[in-house]
């Protein structure tokens, strides 16, 4: 019979991790770490179905301190890969937050900054990587550690690694560690790329799914307004960015240049206090701008999908995806900033013409319809720009293409008549 796990201590926990997890606030365990902490106590390959908001770090990072007890050797004993960056760091400072009472050494290594600190780290020698994968082939490479001692290998958001095509850096990794070794894997859907991976590496894996795939939390308010143009997204934003409720909002776009004009809008005509954050920004500032707004000094945070994952900040109010993910599984991962830890939120999505293909598919990907509203009154309704109106007409076609490769729309190729003798 299958032990009822109501608290941490039924997870036979040790009194170090147990104590940290309490200061932390934790009062009880989700779902997902109920499921895979025995199992991966137990030694077993995991592979974990979770959307972001339910708990996984924890359900990985618990039960692989207590399989690594205390420092030991030099060489590192267990990597934890990421997509990116900021999901590493947030991942690392929760293993932090968990090792107040025990000494195991862990380090944080990522591109896009220098990388004399994060060869430094290893000067006393490790016990837990957390990593993207590129950054790890280079320090590797560059002979900052050894693989061999690695007995526990951990991808979080598989998904969102395959989107970003690193599967040629994870086959490397996957050459240069243990084969004996213990693998899991969590991801927030399960597409066939996924599938092929969880088939290259993990043996035997115990199915750990807490919601189905790609679900929504039930907690998120849900809806969509259909938006004809740039310009009047921009006046219906403001018009929800003047009311009362919106305290913590994290607004997404699609491009970088979007993302700045959009901050200089806020900050010009709503508040000062909105940040930006997307590719361009250096490391250091983007961590600054996050770290304001999870402590309350930032009410706005302007973003491209660079921080859909990875973002674990409390209490955030709404979200409004003012541009439509491309990528259908991002707009899980986006709406899934807000309801977190039980609390509810509310998910605002902006579409125009063109974007409704991709609602079309979101709708069908979350199993659910978005919930339509009308532009509120007092809103003005600009006049599309012919540009921004072609540009939406060649997006449509593009997509009909997509469904019908014979599809002969307004901006196909015509051909040249030949003229008569």
């Amino acid at each position: 019979m299958v032990q009822k796990i109501e608290n941490f201590e039924d997870l036979k926990l040790n009194k170090q991790i147990l104590n940290a997890i309490h200061e932390a606030g934790y009062q009880e365990p989700t779902l997902i770490q109920q499921k895979a902490i025995p199992l991966s106590l137990s030694g077993h390959d995991i592979m974990g179905i979770a959307q972001t908001g339910t708990g996984k770090t924890a359900a990985f990072v618990l039960p692989l301190l207590m399989k690594l007890k205390y420092a030991q050797g030099n060489d590192p004993r267990a990597l934890i890969l990421t997509p990116t960056r900021e999901l590493a760091i947030q991942v690392q400072k929760n293993i932090e937050k968990y090792c107040t009472y025990l000494d195991l050494r862990h380090t944080v290594i990522f591109g896009g900054s220098g990388a004399k600190a994060q060869i430094e780290s290893f000067n006393d020698g490790m016990d837990i990587i957390v990593a993207t994968p590129g950054r790890f082939m280079d320090l590797y490479r560059n002979r900052t550690f050894i693989t061999k001692q690695i007995k526990t290998l951990v991808i979080d958001e598989a998904d969102k690694m395959m989107d970003m095509g690193f599967m040629p850096q994870i086959r490397q990794i996957l050459e240069i560690i243990p084969v004996k070794r213990q693998n899991l894997l969590f991801s927030a859907t399960m597409p066939e790329s996924v599938m092929k991976l969880s088939e290259e590496f993990l043996e035997f894996p115990e199915v750990v799914e807490v919601t189905p795939q790609a679900s929504t939390v039930d907690a998120i308010e849900q809806k969509l307004f259909k938006v004809p143009n740039f310009k009047t997204k921009i006046n219906l934003l403001g018009h929800l960015l003047n009311k009362e409720e919106f305290t913590k909002v994290i607004v997404f776009v699609k491009t970088k240049g979007n993302a700045d004009n959009i901050f200089k809008f806020i900050e010009r005509k709503i508040t000062k206090s909105v940040k930006v954050i997307h590719g361009n920004k250096g490391q250091n500032t983007r961590i600054n701008s996050i770290d304001s707004f999870k402590d309350g000094d930032t009410q706005i945070l302007v973003s491209t999908d660079v921080t859909a994952r990875g973002l674990d900040v409390s209490m955030v109010s709404h979200v409004i995806n003012f541009d439509v993910p491309l990528i259908y599984e991002d707009y899980v991962h986006r709406i899934g900033r807000t309801g977190r830890a039980k609390n509810d939120g509310v998910a605002i999505t902006f579409c125009n013409m063109a974007e409704e293909y991709y609602i079309k598919k979101i709708q069908k990907l979350i199993n659910k319809e978005i919930d339509l509203f009308k532009i509120p009154e007092g809103i003005e309704i600009e006049k599309t720009p012919f540009i921004e109106n072609q540009e939406m007409l060649r997006e449509i076609d593009h997509q009909k293409r997509k469904e019908n490769p014979d599809f002969k729309g307004a901006f196909h190729d015509k051909k040249k008549k030949k003229k008569k003798r």
